[in-house]
């Protein structure tokens, strides 16, 4: 490999990097932003957290990421004769998504980052050689995730709120109930997250050598957690019974199961949404190595997924407070009961949608949470100037990623080394 290759993969592997630490920034938002706002945890306890999972989810398990964000959006079989337009295109991708990122995070905006790179590759993708070259009917699939995920999303977390409320936030024996609801509640927590995480978990070699079937090991592994989970939250429980104040008890309680569906939530994130940082990056290393445009599965190598994983991180730590004031605070007040809510509903909408192929977005799923639970709150408001805000940044990304990337697409092919 010659030195001016080196040099450009260098330069290019720093700019997945700074696209990741924008992601980091905004996205990580998602995973921490309702447990910020509750006060279950403290915003350095958050970064922390969700710091060392996000890396873990990426690193570990994030050969899952799906190449549709290269070979579906745009057409590459009409790149065959051109692998270096293609190249360039990607190169693109990574600088618009990258600066709208940054931008929407200085604002406080929880974007979505996947739509962004989807408008992104389509846009250079147009300028390159036509709208033929885009695959209309997949865009239009995930426009319509834009709109079906908050509106189930609020639904199932405004529903499930109103559950708990009636038996055990309005009730006079509210501590006896919640001794008898926290096995249902820990047995739905490992449940949901369980179907996203423990599939990748029982994957892993060390399991090899139990020679028992996977879905028996996975429930074995949930049987356990929840087991674990119950049992400390009856010892919590009893030592807060010295307390007066039930509802205090009961938040309390409910806190420690929202600081649990937040660190699942941050490892699938960290597992799935890596991909809009480094699938761009893994093209063009492929185009790199080939001199082929990748038309099937991209094959990511780990020094792709750790250089994800750690600008993930970076960026979560230096700028992640932004988005995680917007989610967590400026929409409804939150307490631990209706952030484990939130963070429940989230994980159902994306469990359901991944079960039907409908790519959508965690921002939009735990907005929409968030909205739902303050719809039905009767001593609470929506602060909808900031919903406004929010929704304006959705809607506008995907254009406005395909115009910075048209636009980027365009500067580049000026330039001699292109």
């Amino acid at each position: 490999m010659s030195v001016n290759i080196i040099i450009s993969l260098t330069l290019i592997s720093l700019l997945a990097a700074y696209v990741a630490w924008n992601l980091g920034a905004n996205d990580v938002a998602n995973s921490m932003g309702t447990s910020v706002g509750s006060k279950a945890i403290t915003l350095t306890q958050a970064i922390i957290i969700a710091g060392i999972l996000e890396f873990t989810g990426a690193v570990i398990f994030g050969h899952q990421v799906s190449a549709t964000l290269a070979t579906k959006v745009a057409k590459p079989n009409l790149f065959i004769d051109t692998p270096q337009t293609f190249l360039v295109g990607m190169i693109a991708v990574l600088l618009s998504c990258g600066l709208w990122l940054q931008i929407a995070t200085s604002k406080g905006l929880p974007v979505a980052s996947s739509h962004a790179v989807v408008g992104a590759i389509a846009g250079f993708s147009w300028v390159a050689i036509g709208k033929e070259a885009i695959s209309w009917g997949n865009i239009g699939f995930i426009c319509l995730g834009w709109i079906v995920t908050p509106v189930i999303s609020a639904m199932v977390a405004a529903s499930l709120y109103s559950l708990l409320r009636y038996w055990l936030f309005e009730r006079e024996d509210m501590l006896p109930q919640l001794r008898e609801w926290i096995p249902w509640l820990s047995a739905a927590l490992i449940s949901i997250f369980g179907i996203i995480v423990l599939p990748a978990i029982v994957q892993l070699p060390v399991f090899n050598y139990f020679l028992l079937p996977e879905q028996t090991i996975g429930l074995g592994i949930g049987l356990l957690a929840t087991g674990g989970i119950t049992f400390y939250s009856w010892n919590r429980l009893d030592k807060y019974q010295q307390q007066k104040l039930q509802t205090s008890i009961l938040e309390k309680i409910m806190g420690k199961f929202q600081v649990l569906s937040a660190c699942f939530v941050a490892f699938a994130h960290g597992s799935n949404d890596v991909g809009n940082a480094i699938a761009p990056l893994a093209a063009i290393v492929y185009i790199f190595n080939t001199n082929a445009v990748p038309i099937g599965n991209l094959n990511i190598p780990t020094w792709i997924l750790v250089l994800g994983g750690l600008g993930i991180v970076a960026g979560l730590a230096v700028q992640g407070k932004n988005v995680i004031a917007t989610v967590g605070e400026n929409i409804i007040s939150l307490v631990p009961s209706k952030g484990f809510c939130a963070e429940i509903a989230t994980a159902t909408t994306i469990l359901m949608a991944s079960r039907v192929g409908l790519p959508i977005s965690t921002s939009h799923a735990l907005v929409g949470s968030v909205i739902g639970i303050g719809l039905i709150s009767s001593n609470q408001q929506v602060r909808w100037s900031t919903i406004k805000s929010v929704v304006l940044a959705w809607v506008i990304t995907l254009p406005l990623a395909a115009i910075l990337a048209a636009v980027i697409f365009s500067l580049l092919l000026l330039l001699p080394w292109f």
